[in-house]
């Protein structure tokens, strides 16, 4: 008999699920001991928790003196400056100053030829004497009633002209020296000896420099806030890390229809460090707070009214501000913030009112005060 084929069974469906169940039971037995799949769920949360803090710098809100001021920018001008001209012409036989003396008003400065003028001088002179002559003989002979009245007045207006004449041709005379109209330090020089000068001809420039002044134009809106006699501090650009003290000199009493400012006048010492010309910063303090809040100009947000990012139990808190004086890269506020309170000076880009925050300075500053106070600690005891 043919021998009966064995076909395969199928396996019975529990024998199937056997398998499945006894996976599904490890899995669970290894999250319920933290096995990788525990971890692999914890990850992203913590992963999500820390993304959520945005790391920010913060400064604590401090006490400082703090003054009120206007800056602006000007130019150092001379108290006085004279271009010195030749009032006559006539070849320069002697200069008698150079660039950088001192000279004092009246001092002779240059000799021009004084021939031409000399003889002038004499030609009036002749001619006065002769008149002066001639009106007193006239006086003798009007008594005896030998020239009449009006000649003699004639005489007598005659000699009056000789006389203009000739003090005019002393003076000629006179303008062959020229000499210094103010005081103080030459400053250039135009002439040499031997030059012909013609009449008008600049050739000397003289600044008194014993004081400077620096003017500056203010919007009106100051014109309550400056006043004459208020402490002026400059820096000129050509002395670096230099600071000079000056004072408010005057103040226009008007202000310009066309630019809407009014001038301020400040007033310099001058000396062998600044010089005319000089291109200065200068600040005018018009008032002082000896005992100010402040925090750092870099806090304010620029989203319109006055506020700060304060850092609040972790979270960044907008805060209104009142603010005061604003001197270098301190703000005063007067209203919004404590003594010790923190704001957030970097970072206020990603920041919203309550915004998780995770201060990237906080140890560095734990860390410094940690070391000021042993430091201090130390020194108490030595």
């Amino acid at each position: 008999m043919p021998r009966a084929s064995h076909s395969r069974r199928p396996l019975p469906q529990r024998l199937i699920l056997v398998p499945a169940l006894l996976f599904a039971v490890l899995a669970l037995g290894a999250c319920k001991n933290g096995g990788p799949a525990s971890e692999a769920q914890a990850k992203p949360g913590d992963a999500a928790k820390s993304a959520e803090a945005v790391p920010v710098e913060v400064s604590a809100a401090s006490r400082r003196a703090i003054a009120a001021s206007y800056a602006g920018t000007a130019a150092l001008e001379p108290l006085a400056e004279s271009q010195v001209v030749a009032k006559t012409s006539g070849v320069a036989l002697a200069v008698l100053a150079e660039e950088g003396q001192v000279v004092r008003a009246g001092q002779p400065l240059v000799r021009l030829d004084p021939d031409r003028a000399r003889l002038a001088v004499a030609q009036s002179e002749a001619q006065m004497r002769k008149l002066e002559n001639n009106y007193r003989r006239a006086q003798q002979l009007v008594g005896q009633q030998m020239i009449s009245a009006s000649d003699v007045d004639q005489l007598k207006y005659d000699l009056e002209n000789a006389r203009a004449q000739y003090r005019m041709a002393s003076l000629e005379l006179s303008y062959t020296t020229v000499t210094a109209p103010i005081s103080g330090v030459v400053a250039s020089r135009s002439i040499k000896t031997g030059n012909f000068v013609q009449i008008n001809t600049p050739i000397f420039r003289i600044i008194d420099n014993s004081r400077l002044e620096a003017t500056l134009n203010v919007p009106e809106r100051e014109l309550a806030t400056l006043k004459a006699g208020q402490p002026v501090q400059l820096q000129a650009d050509a002395l670096p890390g230099r600071s000079f003290q000056g004072v408010v000199d005057r103040i226009a009493p008007v202000v310009d229809s066309g630019s809407g400012t009014f001038r301020v006048i400040c007033a310099f010492d001058g000396g062998d460090e600044l010089q005319p010309g000089m291109f200065g910063r200068i600040r005018i303090d018009y008032d002082q707070r000896a005992d100010a809040l402040v925090v750092p100009r870099v806090a304010l947000l620029d989203d319109g009214e006055p506020a700060v990012f304060a850092v609040r139990d972790g979270k960044a808190v907008r805060v209104p501000v009142k603010l005061g004086y604003t001197e270098g890269e301190w703000t005063e506020i007067r209203d919004g913030l404590k003594e010790g309170e923190q704001v957030v000076t970097a970072g206020k880009v990603a920041l919203r009112d309550g915004t998780a925050v995770q201060l990237i300075n906080a140890a560095a500053d734990k860390a410094t005060a940690t070391t000021k106070a042993k430091v201090e600690a130390d020194g108490s005891k030595q």
